[in-house]
């Protein structure tokens, strides 16, 4: 009995709070965790959904002010800023040395923060167009040919409703993380001061040529009345069920959402295919900006529980793992030894599906624009953002909203920004 107290006493508990409250990754997840923790008897590493990310961001800053942090969070990577700023978290490197040579270098870039990458890339992905196959021979469009501009798809869809199958061409959830990877491709910053990476950003350019291409790309498949959502905010859970269940011709998701959305379109029995993001006209590429989210570790005067911590983070996100990872969910296998293990595997020339997205990442030159928008009230900005592209579907001028939406975001900016003078 003695025995067994010091052994309990000597355990170290990590808690690791994420986002995914699916079973496919959820499992996963705990299945890396009892692997780890059969192979570190001293550990036990506890996986918990805690709900999507601004949930959990919020209750993880609230437990740091009650002395009750989990040792490990998963933070969306646009709101690494405000993890920063909260004073909840230690930067990975002062932990230990961690080598981010591995990683993909617009992951790698994504998650520098004033020089330093403070957590663990885990799921990155970028947005892509999913269509369905069978619906676009019906309609007499080419599916071996997809639209990759906004033109196209107009083209496209004003097509498919003249073929009268009694569906919606585009199911479209207002969202900003689109806004953002359009901005990215149009090599606009949404923020100033280098997209808030060379300073605080204090304005924003939502009430620009580029901002307002994308309000009024989603003001013109309503008027058309191509479009379809749920209603709802930032709904992909609904607009994918849309297209899952052949209520429309195509939507713009997540990477992320690939192995849910392959399976979904098996069980309604059409094939799937996917394409690159569709851009503004008249744009040249400049490559998406990651999505996703990495692990952070909070901070904690147990050394011991930081370095445990820290451990678990790396071997889930390790090479082997990262490959199974991408495999399983269409996440982008973060390092470069994930991507060679593979290719040697035949993966990707076994998956044409996953060849779209990985080569439109691996065609991403960072730069400021692409490496995503970083400031302290981004859930506030990505909010005003989502109002702003209901607001145009809904009958306003994109003239009157977008400049509406910059005056929200940049008094959201100076009010945040008070706090740091």
């Amino acid at each position: 009995m003695i025995l067994s107290s010091v052994a309990a006493a000597q355990t170290l508990t990590v808690e690791f709070w994420h986002t995914f409250g699916d079973a496919k990754r959820g499992d996963w997840i705990a299945a890396r965790a009892d692997e780890y923790n059969k192979a570190h008897p001293g550990v036990t590493v506890v996986p918990t959904f805690k709900g999507d990310s601004n949930q959990t961001l919020q209750s993880a800053i609230l437990a740091s002010k009650q002395s009750k942090a989990p040792a490990l969070v998963q933070i969306d990577g646009v709101a690494s800023q405000l993890a920063l700023d909260s004073g909840a978290f230690q930067p990975v490197s002062s932990i230990k040395p961690v080598d981010f040579g591995d990683y993909l270098k617009p992951v790698v870039s994504y998650y520098t923060v004033g020089g330093n990458v403070n957590s663990i890339p885990f799921n990155a992905s970028s947005p892509v167009l999913y269509f369905n196959k069978d619906l676009m021979v019906k309609a007499g469009l080419d599916p071996k040919v997809p639209p990759t501009t906004f033109g196209g798809v107009m083209k496209a869809c004003a097509k498919f409703d003249a073929a009268k199958l009694g569906v919606k061409c585009m199911a479209l959830t207002p969202y900003s993380w689109l806004f953002e990877q359009w901005m990215s491709e149009q090599n606009a910053q949404l923020l100033n001061n280098g997209n808030g990476r060379q300073g605080r950003a204090s304005a924003s350019n939502i009430d620009s040529a580029a901002g307002r291409k994308v309000f009024q790309f989603y003001k013109d498949l309503q008027d058309k009345g191509y479009l379809t959502n749920t209603g709802k905010l930032a709904d992909t859970v609904g607009t994918n069920a849309i297209f899952s269940n052949q209520k429309a011709l195509m939507t713009i998701n997540s990477t992320a959402g690939l192995g849910n959305i392959l399976d979904a379109s098996r069980q309604s029995g059409f094939s799937l295919g996917v394409g690159v993001l569709p851009i503004p006209d008249g744009s040249r590429r400049n490559g998406v900006s990651i999505g996703g989210a990495s692990v952070w570790v909070s901070k904690s005067p147990d050394k011991a529980q930081m370095e445990a911590a820290l451990d678990f983070a790396l071997y889930m996100t390790n090479t082997t793992n990262m490959a199974a990872w991408h495999k399983l969910t269409g996440y982008y296998p973060v390092r470069n030894s994930s991507v060679d293990l593979l290719r040697k595997q035949g993966w990707f020339s076994s998956t044409p599906l996953q060849i779209v997205a990985f080569n439109q990442l691996l065609n991403t030159t960072p730069n400021v624009a692409n490496a995503g928008p970083l400031s302290g009230p981004t859930i506030e900005t990505r909010t005003i953002i989502e109002q702003g592209l209901q607001k145009v579907t809904s009958g306003q001028s994109v003239a009157s909203v977008a400049a509406q939406a910059q005056q929200q975001v940049d008094a959201a900016l100076t009010e945040y920004n008070k706090n740091f003078r």
